[in-house]
């Protein structure tokens, strides 16, 4: 039955028709041969057959009579590779010498059901049962070579591990056929992608894409691949928007194929990675043609047969696409034979006519299917475009290549031991069963064999380059794969990715780079800050806070300028603080400075006019000795200004309490005394005599140089305990380090000025008692007057003083101090100017008897 089975098979294609109308269009065989001692088996598919209708077929069941052929022009290029490696090996004199390869082609369909019926053939032998001298003929069998998807390789795989049969795969490494214990037979030619993620990774972050989709096959290498991905995506922060595992049943008429790219064209991730074989995520891709996304960009890890689908849209939909290849050197000899290639040089090939019929409007003849008329001169493949047939050996060719040069190599080695250890008998051909040959595979593919530049295996730093292309398909039909960039993971870190900008074509939809991201970069000044709920690449941007930097885009917390920097306004660079205080340069010092002087020069115009008017009957009475040390003190007090003003030093910061606290106990000591004086000359009942001597002997001038040592001990305390010293303020004013002076202790600060307090109000008191007094001696109510103002300026002082800081703050002490000097200067000896200067009349002893005699005339 089994026999029986295989030869109805063989009539299958009889059946066939194409859908250009055309018999010998639509006829095909199912296997290619070419002849020679040794017969290799290849398995990959350059057909398929559809139907639209699924009407029966009358004859065979398993078919339908609305059969139409599709035509893989792509892999048609693995098909002339194999052909031209088997030639080259046959012409070299020193490999194989005496024996010639040949090989075996077996299409290979995409439905499971189908895929064993070749190697069955092969191993047959019955694909060339009408030729009845090869019916029973010894073949000889070394290997299979198979591709171009891992599915086909595994079900291949699981028929020759049984004959052990060695088999070379040439399509994409799957680490899953790596297991000894399944494929013992099997070796991978194609080299592994242990650097493919990387390569992806640092291309997105050459161009800072950092929320991306994925889309891979589900099946055990998507699963391991998604795996490599997360775990070099995370660690480079970069986000899964999406991970879609696509079955390799859908098509792209699946209900679930069209809902999972919704959510894939709806998604806000404009880049998009997909990992697999032509076979496994065929439906998806026709899907993608048909629904013409544009506004994607597809990164692909293998070069996809564009025109497999026969939908021009998809051209538009991949254009600008950047698609990942394994580097391999560029094979001009083959793109030679490619141009000498056609129907005539190789009349046994049954696709070249097709190709032909199809590209260069031949007809077939009317007696063979082989035949061709009205051709178009010097017509060759090379004349085809780009995204229908490129000359230019592929990646899966070249792995084709280096596995024929490896069984060519393994055939010689064991064809010189068996010359050494058993000479051919009689001298008949190599034979040999193909478990023999293993031992000498694996020995070859752990070494390196040069078939012209040909490298085997030990190939790390070959394979492990990438090549990265451009698919340029605008306008549409141009259909070109350009060379843009390299990725080499031996290069210095930072030099692996090498890319050409300016040859990037985008997707239609982009007038620039595209960007793809969860959310925009936050720029320099603000950071990042996560969104909850959502992956990392989502958040939100936060400006800095004060005196915070962030110099990058996209940082997680910002930096803390140093004490003596400051962030400028954009938070993106800490710039030097200047040093500031009250300098006399500036306007509020220079204000402060002018009045100082001004005063101090006014209180010594007072202190002169008082000099020199000092008989007058009006200096004598409020004791001249007296006015003139509140004078003079008046106008250390104003001078005493500008301690506070200029770049402090020790000096000045010492000075600065010890004088304000010294000169104001000296000038309110001396307000109190002459309110004593006052009191006791008209307020005390004490007998004329008595009163007479206190006030001639100046005893109460000694009231000063007791207050003042008072004052002096509190401040010599001060200065031993807690000293003022040099303080610098960064805090204060944005962009300046405030030199000031620092009290020290600010209890002993709060002492001095409570004593002046004291003592002010002790004054106050005295001149409080003698307000009524008559009016010729009237400078109690002068004296009341200034303290209640003295009062009122310091009582001010305290909140306003410890409300502010930096300059403001000394600049308020200094206006404390002008205010409450140029108070007792003003409301103590204005009127007595006032009456020297402008009313003499009134400054005589005649003038102060009539007052007095007036006064006792109304009693």
């Amino acid at each position: 039955m089994f026999w029986i089975f295989i030869f109805g098979v063989l009539y299958i294609p009889n059946f066939v028709c194409a859908f250009t109308g055309d018999k010998c269009y639509g006829t095909i065989k199912e296997y290619t041969y070419y002849e020679g001692d040794v017969t290799i088996g290849a398995f990959f598919p350059l057909h398929s057959y559809y139907t639209h209708d699924h009407v029966p077929h009358e004859i065979d069941p398993y078919f339908f009579q609305d059969m139409f052929t599709q035509y893989n022009f792509m892999n048609y290029q693995l098909l002339l590779a194999l052909v031209f490696t088997i030639e080259e090996i046959n012409r070299n004199p020193h490999l194989l010498p005496n024996t010639t390869l040949g090989f075996e082609h077996h299409n290979i369909k995409f439905s499971e059901k189908n895929i064993l019926l070749g190697p069955f053939l092969w191993l047959a032998g019955l694909s060339n049962q009408l030729i009845n001298y090869n019916c029973g003929q010894k073949r000889n069998l070394p290997a299979a070579l198979t591709g171009t998807s891992w599915a086909i390789s595994a079900h291949i795989g699981t028929l020759l591990q049984l004959y052990k049969i060695p088999q070379l795969t040439f399509g994409y490494f799957d680490s899953n056929m790596n297991d000894q214990s399944q494929f013992k037979t099997l070796y991978q030619v194609a080299p592994e992608d242990t650097y493919l993620s990387l390569a992806l990774v640092s291309l997105m972050l050459h161009f800072s894409w950092s929320w991306v989709g994925l889309i891979v096959p589900n099946d055990p290498r998507g699963t391991q691949i998604l795996s490599e991905f997360r775990d070099v995506m995370e660690s480079n922060r970069i986000c899964l928007a999406f991970v879609k595992m696509i079955p390799g049943t859908w098509n792209s008429y699946s209900d679930s194929i069209w809902k999972n790219m919704e959510k894939i064209q709806e998604s806000s991730a404009n880049v998009i990675v997909i990992y697999g074989d032509i076979v496994s995520l065929q439906g998806l891709m026709r899907h993608i043609a048909q629904l013409l996304v544009t506004w994607k960009v597809w990164v692909l890890n293998s070069q996809w047969d564009i025109d497999y689908y026969s939908d021009y849209f998809m051209i538009e939909s991949f254009h600008g696409s950047l698609i990942f290849s394994h580097h391999h050197e560029e094979m001009v000899e083959f793109v030679n034979f490619v141009q000498t290639v056609n129907p005539y040089t190789y009349p046994e090939d049954d696709y070249l006519p097709k190709f032909w019929v199809f590209f260069f409007k031949c007809s077939f003849s009317e007696f063979d299917c082989q035949l061709l008329e009205n051709c178009q001169p010097n017509a060759s493949l090379d004349l085809l475009p780009r995204h229908i047939f490129d000359p230019a050996m592929s990646e899966e060719s070249y792995n084709l290549y280096n596995a024929v040069y490896a069984l060519a190599h393994s055939l010689h080695e064991m064809t010189v031991q068996q010359i050494q250890t058993q000479p051919y008998a009689n001298g008949d051909g190599m034979a040999f069963l193909p478990w023999q040959i293993l031992p000498f595979l694996k020995i070859t593919l752990l070494k390196n064999h040069p078939s012209g530049q040909t490298v085997i295996d030990e190939r790390k730093n070959l394979y492990s380059e990438y090549d990265i292309f451009n698919f340029w398909n605008f306008p549409t039909g141009l259909g070109l794969k350009m060379k843009v960039g390299t990725f080499s993971p031996n290069s210095p870190q930072g030099q692996q990715l090498s890319l050409s900008e300016e040859m990037i074509q985008w997707p239609t939809q982009f007038t620039k780079i595209p960007q793809s991201v969860c959310s925009e970069s936050c720029r320099p000044g603000f950071r990042k800050a996560a969104q909850e709920g959502k992956a990392v690449c989502c958040f939100d941007c936060i400006p800095c806070a004060d005196n915070e930097i962030s110099n990058e885009t996209d940082m997680d917390q910002c930096v803390q300028c140093p004490e003596s920097h400051y962030a400028n306004s954009e938070k993106n660079h800490c710039l030097q603080k200047s040093v500031s205080f009250l300098a006399y340069e500036e306007p509020l010092g220079m204000g402060l400075t002018i009045t100082a002087l001004d005063f101090s020069v006014l209180t010594a115009v007072v202190l002169v006019v008082f000099v020199k008017h000092r008989d007058t009957p009006i200096v004598k009475a409020n004791n001249r000795v007296l006015s003139y040390t509140l004078l003079l003190t008046l106008i250390i007090c104003f001078l005493s200004c500008l301690l506070y003003i200029g770049q402090p030093n020790t000096a000045t910061c010492i000075l600065q309490q010890t004088a304000f606290g010294t000169l104001f106990t000296v000038a309110l000591s001396t307000v109190l005394a002459k309110a004593i004086v006052v009191v006791t000359a008209f307020k005390v009942t004490s007998p004329a005599r008595m009163v007479r001597w206190l006030i001639v002997s100046g005893a109460p001038n000694s009231i000063i140089p007791i207050c003042t040592l008072i004052q002096l001990i509190i401040c010599g305390i001060w200065l031993a305990t807690s000293p003022p010293f040099i303080d610098q303020n960064a805090h204060v004013e944005h962009g300046h380090i405030i030199i000031m002076c620092n009290k020290g202790s600010a209890v002993a600060f709060h002492c001095v000025l409570g004593y002046l307090c004291f003592l002010a109000l002790g004054s106050y008191s005295m001149a409080f008692l003698s307000r009524n007094l008559p009016d010729t001696f009237n400078e109690a109510k002068y004296l009341s007057f200034s303290m209640q103002v003295f009062f009122c300026v310091w009582i001010t002082f305290l909140p306003v003083y410890h409300s502010t800081k930096g300059k403001v703050m000394v600049a308020m002490e200094v206006f404390s101090v002008l205010a409450s000097s140029i108070a007792l200067l003003a409301l103590i000896f204005a009127p007595k100017c006032y009456i020297i200067l402008l009313r003499p009349d009134k400054n005589s002893r005649l003038d102060i008897r009539h007052k007095i005699h007036s006064r006792r005339v109304v009693i």
